[in-house]
């Protein structure tokens, strides 16, 4: 049974099934869900098959919204999934101020000279230094890490330091390929949540420091990223830069930020990342993870946690921590 949360504006989309039937890509208005793979003449088989028709499928779903006629079933009693599946997955890391700042801080060696205030200081003279320079940090993930904002999320035996981030992400509506900074937001079609779960213990190659970050054991376990569970239209979104971004554990508020605290914003991670890449409709590029991580908390995931993220607009998912199981 899905949990009702609305998004804003007239209409969202996500994917559904019946407790016995298969996912289909659906329409969202008022607690109702409108099956597209029936309603559009096309018959899409699922979400990214619309995304890969956006802009001229757009003006379609604000009129299949508005009409009370069609074949609609009420939410509650579907599954919701994941809401699209995507081909690519875009991650920016280090993106938010106040984050960066506590990382640096819990990361610390324990025979590391600093003071926590020189750590900071120094901390958050690197991020002014990224910012001058206008390199943001964008690494890939795979889409096999996605699973559904209602569904368990399995700690792996091996996830020694299991974390949450929770954060905006951005879907691609049409292929962008060295895109501008003022016309990347063009190319996005809506935005969801991604809790982009993290291995704390995994981040870093111990064997050859070197070597850096090890982000495919630290973030690609299956189910480390639950999404959703709507996309909603960016023309509902009247600014990107400007929503809340909160997580809870068991019922504790853990994180509780703006996306005002972004070192780059949308359009700025999309353009940069076109720059190497060519995206395509129905990627996903995560913004990054606002301050309140379980770093910072001293306090990790373990068996029977309960996170419900929610952003302003775009609902709320809800996913329940289970350990593996040999």
């Amino acid at each position: 049974m899905a949990t009702l949360a609305q998004p804003v504006g007239p209409f969202a989309l996500g994917t559904f099934s019946a407790p016995d039937g298969d996912p289909f890509p659906g329409l969202l208005a008022r607690e109702r869900v409108l099956d597209l793979g029936s309603a559009l003449d096309w018959a899409p088989s699922g979400v990214r098959d619309v995304l890969e028709r956006w802009e001229e499928t757009l003006p379609v779903l604000h009129a299949l919204a508005a009409d009370d006629g069609l074949a609609w079933q009420p939410l509650d009693g579907l599954r919701v999934h994941a809401p699209v599946e995507p081909r690519q997955v875009f991650q920016s890391g280090a993106n938010y101020r106040q984050h960066v700042i506590d990382l640096e801080v819990a990361h610390r060696s324990p025979d590391d000279p600093r003071t926590v205030a020189q750590a900071r200081a120094e901390a958050a003279a690197m991020m002014d230094r990224r910012a001058a320079e206008d390199m943001p940090y964008v690494f890939i993930g795979l889409p096999s890490a996605i699973t559904g904002p209602y569904d368990d999320v399995v700690l792996p035996a091996w996830a020694r330091q299991p974390d949450w981030e929770l954060e905006l992400a951005a879907v691609i509506g049409r292929p962008a390929y060295r895109v501008s900074v003022e016309e990347a937001l063009s190319y996005v079609a809506g935005y969801t949540i991604a809790n982009d779960l993290t291995d704390r213990a995994g981040v870093f190659r111990r064997d050859m420091k070197a070597i850096g970050t090890d982000w495919l054991r630290s973030k690609n376990a299956p189910g480390f990223t639950p999404l959703g569970p709507w996309l909603v239209p960016a023309g509902s979104i009247a600014d990107p830069g400007d929503l809340r971004v909160t997580l809870t554990l068991n019922g504790e508020t853990m994180q509780d930020e703006s996306t005002k605290d972004m070192l780059f914003d949308v359009a700025r991670l999309v353009s940069y990342a076109s720059a190497s890449a060519r995206l395509l409709p129905g990627d996903l590029l995560l913004t990054g993870s606002p301050a309140g991580n379980g770093m910072h908390w001293g306090r990790l995931l373990r068996d029977g946690d309960v996170m419900a993220g929610t952003i302003t607009g775009l609902g709320v998912q809800r996913t329940r921590c289970v350990k593996e199981t040999p």
